[in-house]
């Protein structure tokens, strides 16, 4: 059996393999459960809404990766109606939220981040810190889709404020790596529809997001700072997409 050209189906071989593997090592198989639901439900949800406006039945890959990765972000003891509202969201804001024909959000980021605003809900975030599985992996899927800018932009960012926190604060350095959240690096922030198209705005989209996080982390907001700060990056987009 040959592998899948195809970069969406390999994102999901990946993220389903990744969801696999995390759910084993902390002996947590139910797990699985809210990741297949997640999963369905994006599905069945955007294959509705092409059927309401091509009257053909389409499953689309976009809509399992947005689901894969809902189930990663949100916390799995989540009511299942709640994360049927949280695909829902996402799925709807694909193909309502546009600009020039593009969606402006990453579907995932938004259907979480107001899920959390509307109704409390808590995310979790896993695997978030297996560096040793997302750098290898996400570096691959970086180059395919060239968003190697934006990744690179937020690390060394993200990492030169670190230092210069764990300097103040008199801490080691070698701790700044533990605060990155790999997981949004390797497989949010890199989003291909949602995020620049040009170098400068890539460079831009990824520093900038990383300074973002940062400040609303140290300010102590209620709300995941990650998501808050990947969406109104996302606005940007149009306008760092006109830099040279």
């Amino acid at each position: 059996m040959n592998f899948p050209r195809d970069i969406k189906l390999q994102f999901i071989l990946f993220l389903s393999a990744f969801a696999l593997y995390w759910s084993l090592l902390n002996r947590e198989p139910g797990v699985l459960i809210f990741f297949v639901l997640a999963a369905v439900f994006s599905a069945l949800v955007d294959s509705l809404v092409l059927w309401l406006k091509t009257k053909k039945l389409v499953l689309t890959p976009s809509s399992l990766i947005s689901g894969l990765i809902i189930g990663f972000v949100l916390s799995s003891d989540l009511a299942v109606w709640k994360l049927f509202f949280a695909c829902l969201l996402a799925v709807l804001s694909k193909h309502l939220i546009k600009f020039r024909q593009r969606h402006i959000f990453n579907p995932a980021a938004y259907g979480v981040f107001l899920l959390t605003v509307i109704f409390g809900a808590t995310t979790e975030w896993k695997g978030a810190y297996s560096w040793y599985i997302l750098l290898p992996a996400g570096a691959y899927f970086i180059f395919r889709i060239r968003k190697i800018e934006i990744f690179l932009g937020y690390f060394i960012a993200a990492l030169l404020i670190f230092a210069v926190q764990a300097v103040v604060q008199k801490a080691p350095l070698r701790y700044i790596f533990g605060y990155l959240n790999y997981f949004f690096m390797a497989v949010m922030l890199i989003e291909p529809k949602t995020t620049p198209v040009k170098k400068t705005g890539k460079w831009i989209f990824g520093i900038g997001a990383a300074a973002l996080v940062f400040l609303l982390t140290e300010a102590g907001v209620r709300f995941d700072a990650e998501l808050c700060c990947l969406l109104a990056a996302n606005l940007a987009v149009p306008i760092l997409n006109r830099f040279p």
